[in-house]
């Protein structure tokens, strides 16, 4: 029983902190605590990614529609969680730092066929679904560790850029057309918390600022989504007064 109980805690404690648990009683030492929330945490963050991005799919296969939703924005924060996710891999961070990567890229390649769908063709998206599974594979099994860090350390801008892309796209709408608040809200809850387990899991330097930027960005499309609210919501009553007439 003690085995199983030990195996089952090593997932979340390292061996040093196992034994300040389990048999020095030592329940109060920072370090441990801090490492414990942290892999907790990523655990979190790994269960709900499977579907911060699902009410953005809906939204669109509902609606029949992208508009309002930048293309930029997907290409580069597809790019950047690919990187993200190959580059720890590679590295053999533990599952727990970067697994969220794994559901993300398959979430964020659906949107991205998605959106090429409807404001293009249907073998475009399909080729590109296809072309992606294949930068996968070389990225996880051919690229050497040290491009796959330069290629992280390029994700910093590409992110900021995309993400600005959107902000800029909603500011011309005068609205957030098919971006659904839901996954924005959660992406920003996410990238915050992967601030805090970057930093206790990995301590890498550059996926801390890759966080703290899609923090940043993202932070400005849920500000968006609130500023632009009660426009929308004036404009429906006028609709209905309209219709009531």
């Amino acid at each position: 029983m003690e085995g199983v109980v030990k195996k089952v805690a090593l997932n979340f404690l390292s061996e040093k902190c196992y034994e300040e648990f389990f048999y020095n009683f030592n329940f109060f030492n920072l370090l441990c605590l801090k490492a414990f929330v942290s892999k907790c945490l990523g655990y979190v963050i790994i269960a709900g990614s499977c579907f911060v991005k699902l009410p953005q799919i809906l939204k669109i296969w509902n609606n029949k529609s992208a508009k309002g939703i930048s293309i930029i924005n997907v290409f580069t924060d597809l790019f950047a969680i690919t990187v993200n996710a190959s580059y720890a891999f590679v590295r053999s961070f533990p599952i727990s730092a970067y697994g969220e990567g794994i559901s993300m890229g398959i979430q964020t390649v659906t949107i991205a066929a998605q959106v090429l769908h409807h404001n293009f063709s249907s073998s475009l998206a399909a080729a590109f679904v296809a072309v992606y599974g294949v930068v996968c594979y070389v990225m996880t099994n051919f690229i050497p560790v040290n491009m796959l860090w330069n290629l992280q350390a390029v994700t910093i801008p590409v992110l900021l850029f995309g993400k600005l892309a959107q902000a800029y796209s909603n500011y011309s709408i005068k609205g957030t057309g098919q971006l659904s608040a839901a996954t924005c809200v959660m992406l920003l809850f996410g990238s915050t918390s992967r601030i805090f387990t970057s930093f206790q899991e990995t301590g890498d330097v550059i996926i801390i600022i890759t966080y703290l930027l899609a923090t940043l960005g993202n932070g400005i499309i849920v500000f968006q989504f609130m500023y632009y609210r009660k426009p929308a919501a004036k404009q429906q009553k006028k609709k209905e007064g309209k219709k009531q007439r």
